[in-house]
């Protein structure tokens, strides 16, 4: 059995089963893949896989258990090797965050900046998906950590860390009727078309919840991934915006106006998600602690080894 093998494994379910995709990630031939496999099966004497003709349809029950402990081995390799770079190169190395365009374009700009001044040798790499992409990306070693505000607590491989709590606005163009409300209502805005996230991102849940709440339907005419393009879709009028309040910028956003709706919503929680089973480097601790003060390098170790419930400061 070779790591190679296991490296091959992980990377086929990866791809979703797509030979010719990990072969291109993996810089070698798509049957250079299927023989080591082969070869893998052939020593553990069962099936990994069910094929159809060389086509590649399933994981096999005892390929699922295979493919868990293959992943463990992997991450416990890059462990080894995030462990000697730690004694061997403290200034240098890579850090990879997995996380959505809401935090990259408008949380993490500042903390990046200090980070790559005081750490000018790292390398980081930005990896932008929805929750559950970029919670994956953790799990499967391919990300350090996820920062991101929903799903990613559906993954029990991860520890999450709190780090701040957010609310949301709604955008309209100037002179907008909701203007002129004394108080913004959930029944006032349930009245025009809607723009906000796509069901997966950035607390769209509370959004539904609250409206369920009160026994309205909004009226949700677009969604997207992006708070930018929430705000150019409403620029060009085809409905009013409901976005995080981070992503309303008066001085960039001149033509559009935020109406405070933190009292029509509950908050949500950005949280930090990080494998149980990984070893980070100082700076990735560094990280944390300048995104999230009160997650210092304690509070993160004690939390990866599952000794107390972290929870977000009061």
């Amino acid at each position: 059995m070779k790591l190679q093998q296991l490296r091959y494994l992980c990377e086929i379910v990866s791809q979703d089963l797509n030979l010719s995709r990990a072969a291109k990630n993996l810089h070698t031939s798509q049957p250079g893949i299927s023989k080591q496999i082969q070869l893998l099966e052939e020593e553990l004497g069962m099936e990994i896989f069910v094929r159809n003709g060389k086509r590649i349809v399933k994981i096999t029950p005892p390929g699922q258990i295979i493919l868990k402990i293959a992943g463990r081995i992997i991450r416990d390799t890059e462990n080894l090797r995030k462990v000697s770079q730690e004694f061997t190169d403290e200034s240098g190395g890579t850090l990879t965050i997995a996380t959505t365009h809401t935090q990259a374009r408008y949380a993490l700009p500042s903390v990046i900046k200090r980070f790559t001044t005081r750490y000018p040798k790292v390398k980081l790499i930005l990896r932008q998906g929805s929750p559950t992409q970029i919670a994956a990306l953790v799990t499967s070693g391919e990300a350090d950590i996820a920062i991101a505000t929903e799903a990613i607590e559906l993954f029990h491989e991860l520890v999450m860390l709190p780090c701040y709590e957010w609310n949301r606005c709604v955008i309209v163009p100037p002179k907008h009727p909701l203007l002129k409300l004394k108080q913004l209502t959930l029944k006032a805005i349930s009245q025009y078309p809607i723009i906000t996230y796509d069901f997966a991102f950035t607390g769209r849940s509370k959004i539904n919840q609250a409206f369920e709440a009160l026994g309205l339907t909004p009226n949700v005419v677009l969604t997207a991934i992006d708070s930018d393009v929430i705000k150019t879709y409403v620029e060009l009028e085809l409905g009013i915006g409901i976005l995080a309040k981070m992503a309303f910028e008066p001085q960039r956003d001149k033509h559009l106006r935020s109406i405070d709706a933190s009292h029509l919503f509950e908050p949500s929680t950005t949280r930090i998600g990080i494998s149980r089973n990984s070893y980070l480097r100082s700076y990735v601790f560094d990280f944390i602690e300048m995104f999230a003060p009160h997650l210092d390098k304690t509070t993160v170790t004690t939390a990866m080894e599952g000794r107390v419930q972290t929870s977000y400061p009061a």
